[in-house]
């Protein structure tokens, strides 16, 4: 099997024990590990999938939590470095009476931020791995150029790019920064996963089609579109296979967007890395089984220990 590889932020998400009230006014609040590739990783992990998380951790009690937590769930963690050079980042989050979420973030700068590109080695790739990245780590950064020298690493490998923006703006100072960067960055991508509340901001474009069209630039291969309680539709230039949303209770959306991506990656995973050859018909079955595994997870709160094993998803 191949290994899926994620790099970027992992961080301590801290969960109100009261929703449906602004951060200012929460008074307690529970320790969750977070932060978008290690919770991919996590996904992939907990499903059975080979996957390893490349990232900087602080050297203090959090970044020990979250080098446990992810290996636990699984996952490769022996390209997780550490520094005495900043902390762990920090993430309070609210959540809404409908399960989303607010968040206020404490990183400037924390340790994923140092993670250099002479830190990451095209040795660590083989042909059919799969490299997946957010944009939170694309700030001006260390980190950013880290990406960058592995997303060319891992395609010199023969393996391939996975981006789901998963905008964070209170990361960004420059909004518009933020959006540039990131259309930067998906001509680099053969898989982009991304989602309605997200389409219009880094298109700019307002017609739904029409922005969906205009992320087909420079390698991608596939557009995941997803939708919250709406569903999701894989699109390609000569296709496009729909997937209607799961009626579900919602206590807690922290990690469905990962969880979703995860299931879709391991797939891929059982397709020896490849996202060329696949039909809308197998297409289809990927996004529903994508789709049930995010709405599992909104049903259980937290992040890595709401996500699915196999045995609780409808068989591929």
């Amino acid at each position: 099997m191949s290994t899926v590889y994620t790099i970027g932020e992992a961080l301590i998400d801290f969960i109100p024990d009261t929703r449906g009230i602004e951060l200012k006014n929460v008074v307690g609040f529970r320790k969750e590990a977070g932060g978008a590739p290690a919770n991919v990783a996590c996904a992939v992990a907990k499903l059975g999938g080979s996957s390893a998380f490349i990232g900087k951790l602080g050297n203090d009690a959090f970044g020990d939590f979250l080098v446990e937590t992810m290996g636990a769930a699984g996952v490769d963690t022996r390209l997780v470095l550490r520094t005495n050079e900043a902390n762990t980042a920090l993430a309070f989050v609210s959540l809404k009476a409908d399960g989303d979420r607010d968040f206020s973030f404490y990183r400037n700068p924390s340790a994923d931020m140092l993670l250099s590109e002479d830190e990451i080695s095209g040795d660590w790739f083989a042909k059919g791995d799969i490299l997946h990245y957010c944009s939170v780590d694309l700030v001006e950064a260390p980190v950013k150029y880290a990406h960058s020298k592995a997303i060319a690493a891992m395609k010199a490998a023969g393996g391939i790019i996975s981006f789901d923006p998963n905008v964070r703006l209170p990361l960004w100072a420059d909004h518009e920064q933020c959006r540039q960067t990131i259309l930067q960055f998906i001509p680099l991508s053969h898989l982009v996963k991304i989602s309605s509340d997200e389409l219009a901001f880094i298109t700019g474009i307002e017609n739904e089609e029409e922005a969906i069209s205009s992320l087909f630039a420079g390698e991608v291969q596939a557009v995941i579109y997803t939708r919250g309680s709406e569903g999701a539709v894989w699109y390609t230039r000569d296709y496009q296979a729909a997937v209607p949303g799961q009626k579900v209770a919602v206590v807690d959306t922290t990690g469905a967007g990962d969880a979703f991506i995860g299931a879709l990656l391991y797939q891929l995973q059982l397709n020896e890395g490849a996202v060329s050859g696949i039909d809308a018909e197998k297409a289809q079955r990927m996004v529903a089984f994508a789709n049930a595994a995010a709405a599992l997870t909104t049903t259980r709160a937290g992040a890595i220990s709401s996500l699915p094993v196999l045995r609780e998803l409808p068989p591929l």
